[in-house]
């Protein structure tokens, strides 16, 4: 099919970033030029000849901008088949000239409404009506017009008007696609407001949620699974879907989730925090105001287990830092941080040799914004929930035994109750020193739990903290701890048989917190 030549370009745009030099290089290719209201008079005052749209259909903007572009002769320029004489008849007929090039983006219905104080009236003056009606009708007429949404591709588009006169229908199929995006993202931000309107506390009647594909995966969890990482659209804050990729082989599925656990673990500390993370589960973890000493105790949690792993670190990797982990015999499979120092990218993609594939992501302010939700998709549906996110008040924390915790057991209960939370379910953690020295994960029997982070720790566990996601049922697991040398307890409470778990923590000299919130992560 012949690419018909771009005579024509219909503006009509609410965000005006990069437009002007556009339509300055669509004026000086021969392109003419037709506008509405706001964008004619702001290419007018750059200088740019335009042709009012008014002025060409005969009929006047109305209804303050409400009715500008619901025109048949504007429809019809932008909807004929050039290849069609029945089409083209049509339009000699009525005096309907071409549009092969349509830029439009719509009316920030989404900024809006997140204005705080916003009324209905206010949000609904932002529900376009036209520029979805252009923007879908050149999307489907691809073949003969093209679509341009976003300022990112005028660059693209005025190279080959500039090259050849017309655009390729490659770049115009390839722009169709993303013109529907658009508007169904945009429909989809106008559905969500008004489900919000009947919403049931925090959840709307009607949920609509907008992905983009970013990449297709080599695979899945496995390789026989087909894969790919889709964002959400309209996410901010700093994120492993969004993150900046600085060396590294492709990320891989099982890659992607390691990296967003790792992300969550260390975003809950302010002290550098670093977290080593196996199968979605931390075996390694640790806290020190020197982010080389965090990393040193991490790697040593579980040694055996970190080969492969996947790191994560709050804070800028310095050299230092990197240095940790150039020792011979170690391999890293990623590390998400919010930046990485020169030297650092230096040392951790020159040596030893595995080093040119890690993959290191850069996700930048940790202070930003994370999911406030959490999904899970079924067989029919989804499960949605507020992320476990909220902070957990120190003060409705209640020492529950004779002996109390001493200041250095606080620091180390702390830890592990942060930790203790990002752990599947059943799940237990020993921790010393702000370091993880064992977990029992995803355990059916809690005393399973205990007894896999007792093993793991070793003789380390003497004079560890153990953390629990939720209470004890029976004093068993109490007496194991103990045994192997644990001195505090931290846990939610909540058990029938709490009474009997504080007395077997008073007959071994356990102190023993109960915090009231339970943590269950499955």
């Amino acid at each position: 099919m012949q690419s018909p030549p771009v005579k024509r370009a219909l503006i009509s745009v609410s965000d005006k970033m990069g437009l002007a030099g556009f339509a300055r290089g669509l004026d000086a290719a021969g392109v003419e030029i037709y506008s509405t209201g706001g964008t004619r008079k702001h290419l007018e005052s750059e200088g740019i000849k335009v042709r009012d749209v008014a002025e060409y259909t005969g009929f006047p903007e109305m209804m303050d901008g409400r009715l500008k572009t619901l025109h048949p002769a504007v429809a019809g320029g932008i909807l004929c088949r050039h290849d069609n004489p029945t089409d083209m008849k049509s339009l000699a007929d009525h005096g309907i000239v071409t549009f092969e090039l349509v830029v439009v983006n719509l009316y920030p219905f989404a900024a809006t409404v997140a204005r705080e104080g916003v009324t209905i009236d206010e949000a609904i003056e932002q529900i376009d009506i036209g520029g979805p009606t252009m923007v879908r009708a050149a999307a489907k007429n691809h073949a003969f017009t093209t679509i341009a949404t976003s300022a990112e591709q005028y660059s693209e588009i005025l190279s080959e008007i500039e090259a050849d006169g017309c655009t390729s229908h490659d770049l115009r199929r390839k722009l169709a696609g993303e013109a529907f995006a658009h508007t169904a993202d945009y429909d989809t931000a106008i559905a969500e407001f008004f489900a919000g309107q009947r919403a049931e506390g925090a959840f709307p009647g009607t949920l609509s949620v907008g992905y983009n594909r970013k990449a297709v995966l080599r695979y899945g969890e496995n390789p026989h699974q087909e894969a790919a990482v889709y964002a959400e659209s309209g996410s901010t804050g700093a994120n492993v879907v969004s993150a900046m990729q600085l060396s590294g082989k492709e990320l891989s599925y099982n890659n992607l989730l390691d990296l967003d656990a790792a992300l969550s673990m260390v975003r809950g500390f302010n002290d550098p925090a670093v977290v080593v993370i196996k199968h979605n589960n931390p075996c390694g973890a640790a806290v020190n105001e020197v982010p080389a000493e965090a990393m040193k105790k991490a790697m040593a949690g579980d040694p055996l287990s970190a080969f492969g792993s996947v790191l994560g670190v709050n804070c800028v990797v310095d050299a230092p830092t990197a240095e940790v982990l150039a020792e011979p015999g170690l391999f890293i499979e990623a590390i998400v941080a919010p930046d990485f120092s020169d030297e650092a990218l230096e040392i951790l993609t020159t040596k030893p040799k595995w080093r040119k594939n890690v993959r290191l992501m850069k996700v930048g302010d940790l202070e930003s914004a994370e999911a406030g939700w959490a999904w899970r998709f079924l067989d029919g549906g989804l499960l949605m929930q507020q992320a476990d996110t909220v902070a957990d008040p120190e003060d409705e924390w209640k020492v529950v035994t004779e002996k109390a915790p001493g200041d250095e057991q606080m620091d180390d209960l702390r830890f592990a109750w942060e930790m203790v939370k990002h752990v599947k379910s059943n799940a237990i953690v020993l921790c010393k020193d702000r370091m993880l020295l064992g977990a029992g994960a995803g355990q059916m029997s809690r005393v399973d739990s205990v007894k896999i982070s007792i093993e793991k720790a070793a003789e380390r566990a003497e004079g560890s903290v153990l953390g629990s996601d939720a209470f004890f049922p029976f004093p068993d697991s109490i007496e194991t701890a103990a045994a192997a040398g644990v001195t505090a307890i931290i846990q939610p409470g909540g058990s029938k048989k709490d009474e009997d778990v504080i007395a077997a923590c008073n007959e071994q000299g356990l102190a023993m917190i109960f915090t009231g919130r339970r943590h269950f992560k499955h």
